[in-house]
């Protein structure tokens, strides 16, 4: 008896969350979801293949758009406010002593942004193109006449250069859609666009005050008389080593920081997405808007309307990547995030599940031995990401999957809600 108890935890523990085989030690690699397109780190004894006896017969890919300039008023502003303090102090810096990493301020007008907002920048052009080109060499076999994405510009830009990448000439004759184009009271691409409830400030002060002042007052005793950085500054210091990175793959403020700095920075990224699209969210908001993409994946893979294709080409952000994996459970971390300290070792990491142009690919697959019945993977940013919530064989562990039936029965905190009723009125009802 006591043998086998010893077995049947051994077996459980299998089955607990891997990590990743290593962190990215590389910080530009971790700048949250502003990081540039990177492979995530892949998970630990978890098979990059599936067996050879398997063959995919269905697949989902919902695509972030690409790299893009700075969204809202905040961050332009932050960087503008930067750029101006540096401007009425460029008499001082002139004549100043400077370190190696900050004498780009002293090259002909210092530094000047001239960064394209919420617009799609070459960068993010060429990533979408290079991934509908790999897209098409992975799934040679799988085609659509239709393509589906958010009715934002840079989403719709990001659309199009995917399909030329996959399609080429043949995009001509494909059906580039958006969300206003299908029937229904809520897209699963963008459903907080049906949460007029969603406490948009609540985010916002979750992440207050969690760069520390340290940071500026740093860079202040670097920088000459007559030259004071304020905390804002330092923000829009940050933004603009991400966003320059966005529009041109470099930017000199990227060297002004130290590591832990910017993971300071990805930290209050990741709080920041998760207070608004994830576990922090008021009212489980963000799980209960991640839920309608979960229930369209559902009903796909199990052709519950006996019409589903078996490709699905779309495009939304990264909020609707995030409200999925936290409708699934499947980034959660415990204890949960806090403003408190910085959770070094978290699930929730948008550097790595939603960098611009994040790939999420949902893979159903069947096997003549290895497995019994449909199965389901996801493979996301071009790595498995293992479905432990329904993982209940070692095998399962091994590959990162699980049957499809296991997944719904896993998922039905998804399954259980409707639009409209009462769960989804507490989440997203207007207040």
């Amino acid at each position: 008896m006591f043998i086998q108890g010893i077995l049947n935890w051994l077996t459980l523990a299998s089955l607990t969350f891997i990590p990743h085989k290593h962190e990215d030690d590389n910080p530009l690699k971790r700048l949250g979801n502003l990081t540039p397109y990177h492979v995530a780190p892949a998970f630990h004894k978890v098979e990059a293949e599936l067996p050879g006896d398997c063959s995919v017969d269905r697949v989902m890919l919902l695509h972030r758009h690409g790299s893009r300039g700075p969204t809202g008023s905040r961050e332009m502003a932050l960087i503008n406010s930067l750029v101006q303090t540096l401007r009425n102090g460029h008499d001082a810096l002139q004549g100043a002593y400077l370190p190696e990493n900050l004498r780009f301020l002293q090259t002909g007008k210092g530094y000047e942004s001239h960064l394209n907002s919420e617009n799609l920048t070459i960068i993010g052009r060429q990533q979408l193109f290079d991934h509908g080109v790999k897209f098409g060499v992975k799934y040679p076999n799988f085609n659509t006449e239709t393509l589906l994405s958010s009715t934002v510009p840079r989403v719709i830009d990001s659309m199009y250069f995917f399909a030329q990448g996959r399609f080429g000439r043949e995009v001509k004759s494909k059906d580039l859609l958006t969300v206003d184009d299908i029937p229904g009271p809520v897209s699963w691409i963008t459903p907080s666009n049906s949460c007029p409830g969603l406490d948009w400030p609540y985010a916002s002060k979750a992440m207050e005050q969690l760069i520390p002042p340290s940071i500026t007052e740093r860079l202040n005793n670097l920088l000459p008389y007559g030259i004071s950085l304020t905390d804002d500054n330092t923000h829009g210091a940050l933004y603009a080593c991400a966003y320059d990175l966005a529009a041109r793959d470099e930017s000199p403020w990227c060297d002004v920081f130290y590591a832990n700095e910017l993971a300071d920075f990805e930290y209050e990224m990741d709080l920041l997405m998760n207070a608004r699209f994830g576990y922090l969210a008021p009212n489980d908001a963000g799980r209960v808007m991640g839920s309608v993409y979960v229930k369209e994946l559902i009903n796909r893979f199990s052709n519950t309307s006996g019409e589903a294709q078996s490709l699905y080409l779309e495009f939304g952000h990264d909020s609707t990547i995030m409200g999925a994996m936290a409708a699934m459970d499947l980034n959660r971390d415990e204890p949960p995030l806090s403003s408190e300290e910085l959770h070094q070792h978290r699930r929730f990491r948008t550097s790595y599940q939603t960098p611009f142009a994040a790939q999420m690919i949902w893979e159903r697959f069947t096997c003549k031995e290895s497995f019994d019945g449909p199965q389901i993977r996801l493979v996301l940013n071009e790595e498995t990401y293992p479905l432990w919530t329904c993982a209940e064989t070692k095998h399962d562990r091994r590959f990162g999957t699980c049957s499809l039936d296991a997944f719904i029965r896993a998922n039905q905190f998804s399954t259980n809600i409707e639009f409209g009723d009462d769960t989804w009125q507490a989440a997203c009802g207007a207040r």
